[in-house]
């Protein structure tokens, strides 16, 4: 039944319950450890940006964990924990673009809130005050994002010893760019 997700929540959530209820208590443990895992990532992350109030050390980190998961012998599901956690801290990290709430991590609220733009697009005139174009193109973007990366991450499952190592350097790459943007300075 189902597999064990690193990143949806919401599987490892629906299929525990179901675990639970067919007394399947191993089944259920499998899908419940990763929800801790992811908890205490987000956690992590939220500290993170208390004090340094930059995503740049979490986003640091996540790529860190994610670069040195596959060079280290601990089996699937220790791999999948330790995923859950580098998620978990990408999800509290990374919340919001261009004044949009954006979710990294979980596709269904991308989605909503994708489909939400588009009706209040097409529905000019209604008390809601549509998004502007550039957030709904935004989580338009998010989501395609998600599904490109899951066609890029199964082609290279198959074809490479460590495919952690693209998203590492993917997350580098990101971060390497936001170095590179001016920052305001503050008023003396």
């Amino acid at each position: 039944m189902g597999g064990v997700f690193a990143a949806n929540m919401t599987g490892n959530t629906v299929l525990a319950g179901i675990d639970l209820a067919r007394t399947d208590y191993v089944g259920a443990w499998h899908h419940l450890t990763p929800l801790v895992a992811f908890l205490v990532g987000a956690m992590i992350a939220r500290a993170l940006l208390r004090l340094r109030r930059s995503p740049m050390a979490g986003l640091l980190i996540e790529a860190a964990i994610l670069a040195g998961v596959g060079f280290v012998d601990i089996g699937e599901e220790s791999a999948v924990m330790v995923v859950a956690l580098a998620m978990g801290i990408q999800a509290s990290t990374i919340t919001s673009f261009a004044g949009s709430a954006i979710s990294t991590v979980v596709v269904t609220s991308t989605l909503a809130r994708t489909a939400d733009a588009i009706v209040d697009w097409m529905w000019p005139g209604a008390d809601v005050k549509p998004p502007s174009a550039i957030n709904a193109v935004l989580m338009t973007l998010t989501w395609s994002g998600y599904l490109v990366g899951a066609v890029i991450g199964a082609m290279l499952v198959s074809h490479t010893t460590y495919p952690l190592l693209a998203a590492a350097g993917l997350l580098l790459i990101v971060l390497l760019f936001d170095l590179t943007k001016p920052r305001p300075t503050a008023a003396s």
